[in-house]
């Protein structure tokens, strides 16, 4: 699916076609494909491929490997290889390749974290859960059996006979790198159809194969909006990258939020990194330290880091500071070509800009944001088509806020946007979606925001504006949300019903965070 940003789409592709040694063939086109509900997030996956049909058994490859692993893997999963073996104790199983290779790899990075990483912090998160049920932060004597509990021995592995053993009882959960190890496996499936490259994006994790250079957009832990400005952008070629963070997840306590992320050695949740992005040849290891890098200190990371070749980060401490490795700048020299690139605005097609109307200026310390979530099905499920837009009093399109749909001849789907000859021309032809590392969101769960300027970054008077969200299924259902708001400076906030596509939406107009 394409996550077009419809001012800059123009130039991004022009950037993209002259950045780095490592881009695709000519002959190559770009094929998108987007599903909810993958391992409890989203995927995004981008193919370059000769063919339509070359392009669909990479799809069906990457989709076939994801659902092979996680009947392995999965921890929510109850019927799962793993759910199933972990029920047992004190017995030795016969496990699959990948079971064993990951509680293996588990081992490994407990001992490399001094415990910052484990499998049996899930019993600490727990209490967490139930004490915020209670809205009271959990005391020492609560926490105190569960912390015990992870300092246990959890299984032994036998390489001879191939089994593990349960020993401990603490509650176990597969999380950290265990969604990048099956992005690795699902990455390698997609290549060895064919494919010459392919990005695969499961909820902010991603790994980027062939002959692709793809720019990664690092999301602010501070304003996680899909269409928000990254706080870095790097040029991704070969490898993997993956991010940590705690403004996705959590618990709520007092009004206060606490990370879902915790130190299973003191029982306490992450607070210090509220980001932690890591890129590295395997996706794993990215998976790993960008969940490591959060519990620990940024000289305990950056000592981790210097032990394995590759690997660059960039972390976000709760005050705002960035710590950045050395090597960080060398992903984000290209990309800086590519931002010039990008913030030139793509006029020369359609010139979306109206007469200045009259009247107050925007209030810049006011801003929109439009929350929505996806209706959910059983299983996997393509995403829909979605558009949001701004209207003003005469029914101009001010500005297309975001447009996520597969292929040129599928706009017609997006019936009320796709009315305006002029803007529909701004996004016919284009191949370009935007790859985005963040912290892993809820399946289906978006957010978008509107900062008051144009199309062509020009900022619009205040006044009354209608808001658009239009979401559509290829062929089937449809819906349309609209919403007047007088958007002067004083909050507004509209809740909708669900519907058959949105289970939950709304439109807020609201000071800007400080």
């Amino acid at each position: 699916m394409r996550i077009l940003s419809i001012v800059s789409a123009g130039a991004v592709a022009l950037a993209l076609a002259t950045a780095g040694s490592s881009t695709v063939s000519s002959r190559d086109h770009i094929f998108n494909f987007s599903y909810d509900n993958v391992l409890g997030t989203s995927l995004d996956l981008k193919v370059a491929a000769a063919t339509p049909a070359q392009a669909h058994k990479a799809e069906n490859a990457v989709l076939s490997e994801i659902d092979r692993e996680a009947k392995i893997l999965s921890s929510w999963d109850p019927n799962s290889e793993f759910s199933r073996w972990a029920r047992t104790h004190n017995q030795a199983v016969p496990v699959s390749d990948d079971l064993f290779r990951i509680l293996g790899m588990y081992d490994q990075w407990r001992a490399r974290t001094n415990g910052a990483l484990n499998a049996s912090a899930e019993s600490v998160i727990r209490v967490w859960q139930t004490a915020a049920k209670a809205n009271h932060i959990p005391s020492q004597d609560e926490l105190a059996p569960a912390i015990a509990k992870t300092r246990q021995q959890q299984w032994t592995l036998d390489a001879a006979s191939h089994t593990a053993t349960h020993t401990g009882d603490a509650a176990l959960v597969l999380a950290s790198f265990t969604k990048s190890y099956i992005i690795d496996r699902a990455a390698n499936a997609a290549m060895r159809t064919g494919a010459h490259a392919v990005v695969v994006n499961i909820g902010g994790d991603l790994a980027v194969r062939g002959t692709l250079a793809e720019p990664i957009d690092i999301a602010d832990p501070r304003a996680p909006q899909e269409n928000a400005d990254p706080i870095s952008r790097i040029m991704v070629h070969d490898l993997a990258v993956a991010t940590s963070g705690d403004y996705r997840r959590g618990v709520e306590i007092a009004g206060k939020h606490y990370s879902h992320i915790v130190d299973p050695r003191n029982g306490m949740p992450a607070e210090n990194i509220i980001s932690s992005t890591v890129a590295a040849p395997n996706p794993a290891d990215a998976g790993a330290l960008a969940t490591a890098f959060s519990i620990l200190t940024p000289e305990e990371s950056a000592k981790l880091a210097a032990t394995m070749p590759g690997v660059s980060y960039l972390l976000v401490k709760k005050n705002g500071q960035q710590i950045k490795s050395d090597n960080w700048g060398a992903l984000e020299a290209p990309a800086a070509q590519l931002m010039a690139a990008v913030t030139k605005p793509a006029t020369a097609r359609v010139n979306m800009a109206a007469a200045a109307p009259a009247g107050p200026a925007w209030d810049p310390s006011m801003e929109l944001t439009i929350d929505f979530e996806i209706a959910q099905v059983r299983g996997m499920a393509k995403r829909p088509f979605v558009a949001a837009w701004i209207e003003d009093s005469d029914r101009f399109q001010v500005k297309t806020i975001a447009l996520w749909y597969h292929e040129d001849r599928y706009l017609t789907e997006m019936k009320a946007w796709y009315r305006s000859d002029r803007v529909r021309a701004m996004a016919e032809g284009k191949e370009i979606v935007r790859s985005i590392s963040g912290a892993t969101r809820g399946p289906g769960k978006y957010s978008l925001k509107w900062d008051g300027k144009d199309n062509d970054g020009k900022t619009v008077k205040a006044g009354k504006y209608t808001v658009y969200l239009e979401v559509a299924r290829e062929h089937g259902t449809y819906q349309l949300v609209k919403q007047e708001m007088d958007l002067t400076g004083t909050p507004k906030h509209v809740q909708f019903p669900a519907n058959t596509e949105v289970a939950a939406s709304s439109f807020d107009y609201h000071k800007l965070a400080k």
